[in-house]
């Protein structure tokens, strides 16, 4: 799933000391240590980092029930990448197969408010798709939260 936007100097070994440094504080806790450092770095708008460590859990369960799910959440992430790298069109494509794998999920899914998330989706394609994908609404300084449901 890469984009070609690798940040980490040196190779494989530097990216997996950075994502085992991103869920350190994760670890022990009722739900895995990627998915919830995957909210953390979201939330900082740490996007390129979020997509790394869940596209680590990914891997090991993408033929898994929540392979789609989580698959979704990455390109979420991704076009949100791509809004900070001022790509709006790339950006809009990602958000349409995040959509498309995230609502063939239930309402609420591993903790997490799917439908809601599912209607961020549609807001930010709307915002790109309002001004014919000439402006970046990222660069308004607004970027989403999420949060999981306790």
């Amino acid at each position: 799933m890469g984009l070609g936007i690798e940040p980490y100097i040196g190779g494989v070994s530097n990216k997996s000391d950075h994502i085992a440094k991103l869920i350190e504080e994760f670890r022990g806790q009722d739900l895995d240590a990627h998915y919830l450092s995957y909210f953390a770095c979201f939330n900082r708008q740490l996007f390129y980092e979020a997509h790394e460590v869940l596209e680590e859990l990914w891997l090991g369960e993408r033929h898994g029930p929540s392979g789609a799910f989580y698959k979704g959440l990455i390109q979420l992430t991704a076009a949100f990448v791509h809004l900070q790298k001022d790509r709006p069109g790339p950006s809009a494509a990602l958000f349409k197969l995040a959509r498309a794998n995230l609502q063939s999920y239930p309402p609420r899914h591993e903790r997490l408010d799917v439908a809601n998330v599912v209607h961020l989706i549609e807001d930010w394609l709307s915002r790109l798709e309002a001004t014919g994908f000439a402006a970046n609404p990222l660069t308004s300084g607004h970027a989403p939260k999420l949060s999981l449901i306790p």
